[in-house]
């Protein structure tokens, strides 16, 4: 079997229990080094994934000329300036999620890319969620009748002390925005996936508990092209947990309580069913894995950079209304 050779440019949370893990995992995968900001913690890495390298500085990796590709793991506000340099490394690139500060960044990484003939994915791993292909694959059924609206919640409680390592997530200049920015972008996918492109979008966004440079709570609204409404609203500051996914048609609906378990409900004339479709328990592998596949077959990957310029360029005419 042809192996992807992975270099790892960032080692927080992310990669520790989901990125890492998927390449041990996929036997079409190999991670060959890693960097990780803090330098000291670099070496345990390694060891621990079975990296055979660790670099102080990510640009020593991308100058490694065992690695084939690279997954970004960084701040947002590092994603630009590290997918231009691995480009012309000639380095594929997996990219974290948002894929960049603005759209400008975005275009640019998807031009360096090109430019030297390289692959770009963005890490929108729902796009692979067996529960999110059932719904498109109901709505096309025309079960639930036309799509009129619909509607996602995301919440969550986290207010972190200026002292706490992830305290970037709710700067500005390192997240580029709060919680729109931070989570809000993986659901503005999903809905892209669903009901495909957006004519408008606009929203309200505010400081409700926080004295963040960011928001703490935003509500959006949009316009499809299929003349679909949807609706997303997302905090950082309330305490019950969200993550609801619900889809009104005029001869029916879906309602999924949870996202990430994929148990849902469909209501129709005829009656109501639940159906269960689970990710995978790693949520982040099957993305990797057929990334990893086009890669090595230099073909467009799937959610690739044009996908996460889209939702840049939605979430920033969210933020400008």
């Amino acid at each position: 079997m042809t192996v992807l050779r992975w270099g790892l440019i960032g080692c927080g949370d992310i990669a520790r229990k989901r990125v890492a893990p998927a390449f041990g995992d996929l036997d079409s995968c190999q991670l060959i080094a890693v960097n990780r900001f803090r330098h000291d913690l670099a070496e345990e890495f390694a060891r621990e994934f079975g990296a055979k390298r660790w670099y102080k500085d990510w640009r020593e990796l991308l100058r490694d000329e065992e690695i084939d590709a690279v997954y970004i793991a960084t701040p947002p506000n590092l994603h630009a300036e590290q997918t231009i340099a691995a480009a012309k490394a000639g380095k594929h690139v997996l990219c974290e999620k948002p894929m960049a500060l603005d759209p400008q960044a975005c275009r640019q990484m998807i031009s360096a890319c090109r430019g030297s003939g390289v692959r770009l994915s963005v890490a929108y791993y729902r796009y692979f969620y067996p529960v999110v292909a059932r719904v498109k694959e109901i709505i096309a059924t025309g079960e639930i009748g036309k799509v009129v609206l619909a509607e996602v919640r995301a919440f969550e409680s986290f207010c972190p002390d200026p002292e706490d390592p992830r305290y970037w997530m709710v700067r500005k200049e390192h997240g580029g925005g709060g919680p729109l920015m931070d989570f809000g972008c993986h659901r503005i996918e999903v809905l892209l996936n669903i009901l495909g492109p957006v004519s408008r979008a606009f929203g309200s966004n505010g400081h409700l508990i926080t004295d963040w440079n960011v928001e703490d709570t935003s509500i959006s609204l949009f316009e499809f092209q299929n003349e679909s409404r949807g609706m997303l609203a997302v905090s950082r500051v309330v305490e019950e947990p969200q993550d609801s996914l619900d889809i009104y048609g005029s001869a029916g609906s879906i309602h999924i309580p949870v996202l990430n378990r994929g148990l849902m409900r469909v209501y129709t004339a005829e009656g109501e069913r639940k159906e269960d479709h689970p990710p995978h328990r790693n949520i982040h592998l099957p993305h990797i894995e057929a990334v990893t596949q086009a890669f090595l077959q230099n073909k467009e990957p799937p959610v690739p950079g044009e996908t996460g310029l889209r939702v840049a360029e939605i979430i920033e005419e969210i933020y400008r209304s």
